[in-house]
């Protein structure tokens, strides 16, 4: 009777090792001197480096047309004598370079827009936050028929434009037939009138559009956090507040960062709201905010290489922004 043949003591068998009728076959397995066995990974070569690069073409062809011309062409206006004259044609465009912006930083009026503009957005963005997160968790906090009331309610003040809104809450607050005056007997005030009024009825409609992204947002990632956790903490003697802070806070960081992201760029460009409830930046102006000061430097004054300058440094600065609060995260030791 014929026998086996025998087996080489030492040789790997499977995967990398000898294969008993067959080539000897080494597909990325390797032995270190120590025993040790390691992965190493091939890389592409030839036709499969370059396969992403073709499925994403497309995408990168939209994007460039989308974004970086009109950034571009926003750029290249701002170092222009570009106004109505130019144009019609009246007078040849001329080369300012920094002009505009000289121009611009050297107007007491911009400073004060500005101010008016950071102040603004950060108490939107703190307000947003406030709302969103504290509404998400009370989302997990009610039964299915409340939680499914508030979330229809904030998809529709979400889903509502923007000039809906703003129309909608001017005659809430209307001194000759809203309601509010009424219930706070406060007779015929405006609060259009003056300033800061006139800012916190802009910043109850900028918050009212804005914090169901935040509260859906948060409220899927406190789902995904484990029971046990909440649990264990709630056991431990912790209040919400302190689940909130302790727990619940550097778990969604991430989400939290993106949100905060979003709520900064939306805020830093409201437009439409203060446009329309305060009719165009309030009494002599005392409203107004970078976008819509832009607006009316472009369009109102037919100053067109001005307000692109004016878009220049706004998107300067959220960049600026953005990139500053990444970097304070990494810092922190977080992932993005």
């Amino acid at each position: 009777m014929r026998s086996a043949p025998p087996v080489e003591r030492g040789a790997p068998e499977g995967v990398g090792g000898a294969v008993r009728g067959g080539p000897r076959v080494r597909r990325g397995l390797s032995r270190l001197r120590g025993g040790a066995a390691h992965v190493t990974a091939s890389r592409p070569c030839g036709g499969a480096a370059v396969t992403p690069w073709l499925y994403l073409g497309p995408a990168l062809v939209v994007l460039g047309g989308l974004l970086v011309y009109p950034v571009y062409q926003l750029g290249l206006i701002s170092f222009f004598e570009y106004t109505q004259a130019q144009v019609s044609g009246g007078e040849p465009t001329s080369f300012r370079g920094l002009g505009n912006y000289a121009e611009l930083f050297g107007d007491g009026q911009f400073w004060q827009v500005l101010l008016a503009t950071v102040v603004f957005a950060a108490a939107c963005v703190v307000s947003t936050l406030a709302v969103g997160c504290a509404l998400a968790v009370l989302l997990t906090r009610v039964r299915a028929v409340p939680r499914l009331a508030l979330m229809l309610a904030a998809l529709g003040a979400w889903a509502t434009p923007a000039i809906t809104g703003s129309t909608v809450w001017l005659l809430l607050f209307d001194p000759d037939f809203g309601p509010v005056n009424r219930v706070l007997g406060l007779g015929d005030h405006s609060w259009t009138y003056g300033r800061y009024s006139a800012f916190l009825l802009v910043l109850l409609e900028v918050v009212w559009c804005s914090f169901p992204f935040v509260m859906v947002t948060v409220y899927a990632g406190i789902r995904s956090v484990p029971s046990e956790v909440l649990e264990a903490a709630a056991l431990d003697g912790a209040s919400q507040w302190r689940i909130w802070r302790s727990v619940l806070a550097p778990m969604l960081r991430p989400i939290l960062v993106v949100v905060t992201i979003q709520s900064i760029i939306w805020d830093f460009k409201v437009f439409t709201q203060i446009y329309v409830m305060t009719g165009g930046g309030g009494i002599a102006g005392q409203n107004l905010v970078l976008n819509v000061y832009a607006y009316q430097k472009a369009f109102a004054s037919s100053r067109y290489s001005l307000g692109s300058a004016i878009g220049v440094v706004m998107l300067v600065i959220l960049l600026a922004i953005t990139l500053v609060y990444l970097r304070l995260l990494r810092r922190q030791g977080e992932e993005l």
